[in-house]
């Protein structure tokens, strides 16, 4: 059952105050996520600051962000199963639907006319009209034979694709699916069985071509070339996961933090203080990179030349730089306890990053790592700017 909860377009205070500004484009706004108030911020990168303050969008405890293909619009996914969609310039929720129980985050197509949403609870995806937030399609993640066909999979690792598609995972059926939305009336499913157990988050890569879920349940990871679906999911860097000496985790790494440099891939190691170094050429381990901690994100500056990585408990607080060149560590920041999330800039000048114990954004310098300004915050935690409108996967 979706619930639909009536939005004011414009208050009129905010409807005078919002004309009395001065006009300005969208190419360097963003989104910070406020979890505990259920609130966003909306930052301009050009100056360094906040321009407001957006409430009502229930439970962001697990919060992400896509944007319209005009980059004015934040479609916001809540923990709660609420879908709210934000005017970046008029700083207003301007639609708001609550369509399921669980949700864990969503996509827009390659169009920008549809919005995805994974869900828990009930399992599957649910599909709606970019513009008015109407549904369009269910896709219930069903699964299983005999006594237990009909059983509903947690859906993670929802992602856009070329074509008009989604590709998502299913925890409890260890399976992906691709989703082919030409007509959203009739969405083309194909399904791939048997990938390995537990997949628990997935990415795609900047072009398109290659969707890669992480398994909780067993080594390795699963790959699916997009281009050629009738090769099937093959399994890649076999000894990646749980087995061996590990330490204990106490939070995932999230894939969609890989960092891709050129023909390399950095990947955050479960359950060990390093970064992997992939050669996407082959998808075959080719080193590894010893870091302070259990590392949570892996963010690549746009040009490629640096990464930068965040960590788990009790390591949160530090950050590391790494050199893609030379492949070492050139630099470890302590911006503050409770680092969750770090986002570049277009052109890579400077990186926000949410230190969320301390009730502040930090803006750091890429070339000289000087801290260049503090925003605060309420315990912030995502942070996602406009020029991931044009990004595949993102």
């Amino acid at each position: 059952m979706i619930s639909r909860l009536p939005i004011c377009l414009l208050a009129l205070g905010a409807a005078a105050a919002w004309a009395a500004e001065p006009l300005r484009g969208t190419g360097d706004l963003g989104l910070v996520i406020e979890r505990a108030r259920g609130s966003v911020q909306v930052i301009e990168t050009s100056t360094d600051t906040a321009l407001g303050t957006v409430e009502g969008l229930g439970d962001l405890s697990h919060a992400s962000a896509v944007f319209s293909r005009d980059q004015r619009f934040a479609y916001v996914f809540g923990r709660d199963g609420g879908l709210s969609k934000v005017d970046l310039l008029t700083r207003t929720l301007t639609a708001r639907v609550v369509q399921a129980g669980n949700s864990i985050g969503g996509a827009i197509s390659q169009d920008g006319r549809l919005v995805a949403v994974s869900n828990y609870e009930p399992g599957g995806v649910r599909v709606f009209d970019a513009a008015t937030l109407a549904q369009v399609a269910d896709i219930p993640a069903a699964y299983g034979e005999g006594p237990d066909a009909g059983k509903l999979s947690k859906v993670i690792g929802l992602v856009d694709a070329p074509g008009q598609r989604f590709v998502f995972s299913l925890w409890d059926a260890g399976e992906i699916w691709v989703a082919d939305l030409s007509d959203p009336t009739r969405p083309q499913v194909r399904r791939f069985k048997d990938i390995g157990r537990q997949p628990y988050d997935a990415l795609i890569t900047p072009d398109g071509r290659y969707y890669i879920a992480g398994l909780f349940g067993e080594d390795g990871l699963a790959l699916l070339d997009l281009w050629d679906l009738d090769a099937g999911v093959r399994r890649i860097l076999p000894s990646y996961g749980q087995g061996g000496n590990k330490l204990p985790v106490y939070k995932m790494p999230h894939l969609d933090g890989w960092a891709i440099a050129g023909d390399r891939a950095f990947v955050p190691a479960v359950g060990a203080h390093q970064v992997l170094v992939i050669d996407t050429r082959t998808w075959a381990e080719v080193g590894r990179i010893e870091v302070l901690g259990q590392p949570v994100f892996v963010r690549v500056r746009p040009d490629g030349r640096q990464v930068w990585v965040n960590f788990a408990l009790p390591d949160n607080g530090q950050v590391q730089v790494i050199d893609t060149k030379d492949l070492r560590i050139v630099q470890t920041l302590n911006p503050g306890p409770g680092v969750l999330h770090l986002e570049f800039e277009p052109k890579g000048g400077a990186v926000w990053v949410s230190v969320r114990d301390a009730d502040r954004v930090e803006v750091y310098d890429t070339a000289t790592f000087a801290r260049t300004a503090t925003v605060p915050a309420d315990k912030p935690s995502g942070i996602f700017l406009t020029d991931r409108a044009g990004r595949i996967g993102l």
